[in-house]
C-alpha cells in the first residue's frame, strides 16, 4: 500500500531516539542508507536509536510490528493487513525486518515519488511474488483492509463486499483482460484515477498519492 508508514511508527521511534544514547550503525550501512534515501545523517541516526530502543537485537519481528503499527488502526482488526505490510518490509523474506529494510520502506512510502509509492503497493499486493496480481491475491489484501474498519466505515461500503469490490478494482486493472494485473497496469492505472488509490487503501489520509 502507499500509507505513510512513518505516522504510524514516529511516536515510537521518536521516544526511542531520545531514550537512546547507543550507537551501532556500521560506517557501510550509514553510507548504504545516505545513497538510497534523502535522509541526512542526524535523521538516520535517530531513526536507528528508535529502532534500536523498540528491537534491541536488531529485528522486528511480526509480532513487534503488530504492536508498533497496529495501534494506528483504532478499530477493527489490523493483523492481516499488518502481515501483509510486514512481508512487503521484509525484502529478504528471513523473517525480521532489519534497519535497513526499514528505513527504506519508511523512505519508500512516506517520501518516493508516487510511481515509487505505488510499486511498493504493488510488491505487497503481490503476495507469491509472482511478478502479478491475481484475483485471489487482490481479494485476500481488501478482505484485510475491510477488517481494519469501524462500524462507521463499514456502513459507507456495506453496499459492496470485499470480493464484489475486489472484482470491480481487478476489472479496471486488468486492461488486456488476461487474468493478470502486471506492475505497469497497476501504477499507470493508478496514477490517472485517484479514486482506485482510495479503494485500495484502508484510511485515504494516510494514503494519497501526491
Amino acid at each position: 500500500t502507499f500509507l505513510s508508514l512513518s505516522h504510524a511508527v514516529s511516536v515510537n521511534i521518536t521516544m526511542g531516539a531520545k531514550a537512546s544514547k547507543k550507537k551501532g550503525l556500521s560506517k557501510e550501512d550509514l553510507e548504504y542508507l545516505r545513497a538510497n534515501t534523502n535522509y541526512s545523517v542526524d535523521t538516520i541516526t535517530a531513526w536507528y536509536r528508535g529502532f534500536k530502543e523498540d528491537c534491541p537485537d536488531g529485528k522486528l519481528t511480526p509480532d513487534s510490528f503488530m504492536h508498533i503499527y497496529g495501534n494506528s488502526f483504532l478499530t477493527g482488526n489490523a493483523k492481516d493487513f499488518c502481515d501483509h505490510v510486514f512481508r512487503t518490509f521484509d525484502k529478504d523474506h528471513n523473517g525480521f525486518i532489519d534497519f535497513k529494510e526499514f528505513l527504506l520502506a519508511i523512505h519508500c512510502t512516506s517520501c518516493g515519488t508516487p510511481e515509487d509509492k505505488l510499486n511498493w503497493a504493488f510488491s505487497m499486493y503481490d503476495v507469491d511474488g509472482s511478478g502479478w496480481i491475481d484475483l485471489t491475491e487482490m481479494t485476500k489484501l481488501v478482505k484485510s483492509i475491510y477488517q481494519m474498519m469501524n462500524k462507521e466505515n463499514a456502513q459507507q461500503v456495506q453496499r459492496e463486499n470485499p470480493v464484489e469490490r475486489a472484482r470491480t478494482i481487478f476489472r479496471k486493472m486488468d486492461a488486456d483482460c488476461d487474468g493478470k494485473v502486471t506492475r505497469e497496469e497497476f501504477v499507470s492505472t493508478c496514477l490517472v484515477d485517484q479514486r482506485l488509490i482510495e479503494l485500495l487503501t484502508p484510511q485515504a489520509t494516510y494514503c494519497h498519492v501526491q
